[in-house]
Formats: structure tokens, C-alpha cells, sequence
């Protein structure tokens, strides 16, 4: 069971950039592969740092304006906003201990 929260373009707002901790959103599709192996680190992330970072799960297909909006272009990408601003980009599948150094300083 994900732990991750899905966000639609109607509740991104509320949800990512109104966030009083920082959001992980993972831009995702159910086509992708590389996207459902990170997914069960994201869980574990969520799990580990409850209360610290959320982690959101759009779906690119479901959601095209915002996937252009944040000029997505490859998945799996996750973007961390803090404050309501982006604050870091990462692109691609890796390991749980990669995902967590780009971590570093926002959690």
C-alpha cells in the first residue's frame, strides 16, 4: 500500500505548494517502468520521514498542464518544493540512499 499522496492539477496547489513541510512530487505514468521501481523507495522515504516531507504522485498522462507547466519531459522526475517554490530536481530511477542525498539540507 503507497503511503504517497496523489495530487491532480485541482489539488496541487493545496496540496505541493501550499505544503507547511517540503513535497517530493513524483511525475509519473502507468506505462513506465523505471517509475514503478522507484515507487516503493518514495514509500519507503514517505514512511521514514513521516511528518517531514510528503510524497506526491502525479500522473503525466491524467495531468499534461502541469507535467508542461514543470517542462517534464523524461519520467520517472521527481521535483522537491519547499515554501511553494521548486527547490531541486531529480531525474530518473535510483536507489533509495541517491534519492535521500538529494535529500540533504531539505529534510
Amino acid at each position: 500500500m503507497s503511503t504517497a499522496v496523489i495530487v491532480t492539477e485541482a489539488t496541487f496547489d493545496e496540496v505541493v505548494l501550499k505544503s507547511e513541510i517540503p513535497v517530493l512530487v513524483d511525475f509519473w505514468a502507468e506505462w513506465c517502468g523505471p517509475c514503478r521501481m522507484v515507487a516503493p523507495v518514495l514509500d519507503q522515504i514517505a514512511a521514514e520521514h513521516d511528518g517531514k516531507i510528503i510524497i506526491a504522485k502525479l500522473n503525466v498522462d491524467e495531468n499534461p498542464n502541469l507535467s508542461a507547466q514543470y517542462r517534464i519531459t523524461s519520467i520517472p522526475a521527481m521535483k522537491v518544493f519547499k515554501g511553494g517554490e521548486e527547490v531541486r530536481e531529480i531525474i530518473g530511477a535510483m536507489p533509495k540512499q541517491m534519492i535521500e542525498e538529494h535529500l540533504n539540507g531539505i529534510i
